[in-house]
């Protein structure tokens, strides 16, 4: 993946810790924006099809935006803080070059083929 896509997903990924340390969130949070959401891949032991819309729920950057504006809106602190924490990760993955998945396997991504040189 290019660099300026990283430098962008790593921009995007210190806003979301900088939001969370705005907030007042306890450091034990950082923990679950680490590794949380990669619950959702869970799914696939179920199949990849089942699999990849787990994981791209869990991934999906409007998913979590859309979660921060209804907390934002309607003062739901709980909401704001999730909606970080998966943008927050979503960023963190993609600067490392996973995707959201398609259904061919956990591999295939919208950002290329995982382990494949460019």
């Amino acid at each position: 993946m290019k660099n300026i896509i990283k430098l962008e997903e790593m921009a995007m990924l210190i806003v979301s810790i900088l939001a969370l340390i705005y907030l007042k969130v306890p450091y034990w949070y950082y923990l679950i924006l680490l590794l949380g959401p990669d619950i959702s891949m869970v799914g696939y032991l179920l199949g990849n099809k089942i699999g990849a819309v787990s994981y791209n729920t869990f991934h999906h950057k409007g998913i979590a935006l859309a979660l921060f504006v209804v907390g934002f809106i309607y003062y739901i602190w709980q909401l704001q803080v999730i909606g970080l924490i998966l943008f927050g990760h979503s960023s963190m993955d993609r600067m490392m070059g996973y995707g959201l998945k398609y259904e061919k396997g956990f591999k295939f991504t919208h950002l290329g083929e995982i382990g494949k040189k460019d």
